[in-house]
């Protein structure tokens, strides 16, 4: 019998975690540990391991097979093109502090689209040989282009099959042209939302008749789209957080169920205003506070809610090929399932890598509209796009559900080469792997109620939770 290797991590329960690459993990005590080092394992190990997945009888017998298959599921491959992020204008009716874009004010010429520009992109778009297309529109305020998200849907809705677009917009001024656009089926609504009144107009609106604007607009956006068609995103300075209650309280009022939250990001004009290079330990433990304050809420209430980022952790460590957040993959190959078209023309891997380039770091473009995709500087960042081999990682029982993310470390860092757990990408997905495992491995009946709801299942599985002893 030949056991796969397993990493391991001590709990706060007094046992250690063990996971294998594939994904499969379990907790045991020191002394099954001492057992496996020393390579003097026991008929009941050797069980446990053979009937979880951990074990195999020989090289190409049907549990090692079953492992390969589970271990290959966890990587991410890249498929075709179908995902572009357009942003036709830099321009921006707000002036807010944490802007990780480094937007230009509303009247600022010279940020926009030309006509050659949307042409080429149009054209661009009319090669790709996909059938299904995503298209996000981002700025600046992308609502301040409405004739150019006109014709990129037009175009879009004619040459593809499927076609469905999500507009990046602060809600600050919607025309009636542009209720009309929001409301269309196929069209979906993003915007910030930073807790209550007083933080969202500290952070972002700065007085009183712009606080009002937005959240009449809000609430607008809501009685005419509908809840379920608007996402509604907040950032964070964890230096002074809003209190996890008041965060929930606000979402729940609008009948927003998932939330995403964000730590104000280390792009942009956020450089200059916020401490942002590393803020992995006060954002761990608002982040934890926060995941509790949503259990406790989901145990009285008829309706649940979610903090999105922590339910796509927990549902990576619970089954495989769950890839479809471009923040968390491995590989995490950039540049060909989806891509930036900047203001002018420019082609980015991906956002970040569009402001990493803005502020003058490092030229991570590939190529514009007008000459075609150049990817020659960023295959030496996907060469190394991978954890599976990277000396902080293989021995950490988390590899399989983690990934990387290259372009953050080069805007923190201005190098890949850190070691991982010196980085505030290892340092917040330790913790927040940490607080997964502790609640599937806890007995509070409130806990397991919101697990089995961020999992998708009816009720709690206690064989989520196996134990050696």
């Amino acid at each position: 019998m030949q056991v796969v290797p397993l990493k391991f991590r001590p709990t706060n329960d007094g046992l250690l975690l063990f996971a294998d690459d594939a994904g499969g993990y379990f907790k045991a005590d020191q002394s099954f540990l001492q057992r496996y080092a020393e390579n003097k394992l026991n008929q009941a190990d050797i069980h446990f391991l053979d009937r979880n997945g951990h074990a195999f009888s020989a090289i190409g017998d049907l549990a090692y097979a079953g492992f390969e298959y589970r271990f290959a599921s966890r990587l991410y491959s890249p498929t075709e093109l179908d995902y572009v992020i357009l942003v036709p204008t830099l321009r921006c009716n707000l002036a807010c502090g944490y802007c990780q874009v480094s937007r230009v004010n509303e009247t600022t010429p010279g940020f926009d689209w030309t006509d050659e520009t949307l042409n080429a992109v149009l054209k661009f778009l009319g090669g790709l040989p996909t059938k299904r297309i995503k298209v996000e529109f981002q700025g600046g305020e992308p609502l301040l282009r409405l004739d150019v998200i006109r014709q990129v849907q037009a175009f879009c809705r004619s040459k593809f099959e499927h076609s469905e677009f999500v507009v990046c917009t602060n809600l600050q001024e919607v025309s009636s042209e542009a209720w009309a656009l929001l409301q269309e089926p196929d069209v979906f609504t993003s915007t910030s939302l930073d807790s209550d009144r007083a933080t969202h107009q500290a952070q972002r609106t700065k007085s009183a008749e712009k606080t009002s604007a937005f959240f009449d607009n809000l609430a607008e956006a809501i009685d005419r789209l509908g809840a379920d068609k608007i996402s509604a995103l907040p950032t964070i300075d964890p230096a002074k957080p809003p209190p996890a209650a008041t965060v929930i309280d606000t979402f729940v009022n609008y009948g927003i169920r998932s939330i995403y939250l964000r730590p104000v990001n280390y792009q942009g004009f956020a450089r200059k205003q916020f401490n942002a290079l590393s803020v992995a330990s006060n954002w761990n433990r608002y982040h934890s506070s926060f995941i509790d304050a949503l259990i406790d809420y989901n145990w009285e209430a008829s309706a649940h809610i979610e903090e999105f980022y922590f339910t796509h952790c927990l549902r990576r460590v619970l089954r495989s090929g769950h890839n479809h957040h471009v923040d968390l993959r491995n590989p995490n190959i950039i540049g060909y399932s989806y891509l930036v078209i900047d203001h002018d023309g420019k082609f980015y891997p991906t956002d970040e890598a569009r402001m990493v380039s803005r502020v003058g770091q490092f030229d991570l473009s590939m190529g514009d509209v007008f000459s075609g995709i150049e990817r020659d500087k960023i295959e030496t960042l996907n060469a190394e796009a991978l954890n599976n081999f990277h000396p902080d990682c293989v021995h950490c029982p988390y590899q399989a559900f983690c990934g990387v993310d290259l372009v953050d470390d080069l805007s923190r860092y201005r190098r890949i080469d850190l070691p991982k757990h010196l980085t505030d990408f290892c340092q917040r997905h330790m913790y927040i792997f940490d607080k997964v495992f502790s609640l599937i491995y806890s007995a509070d009946p409130k806990v397991q109620k919101s697990l089995a709801i961020w999992a998708g299942a009816v009720e709690f599985d206690p064989s989520l939770s196996k134990v050696h002893r």
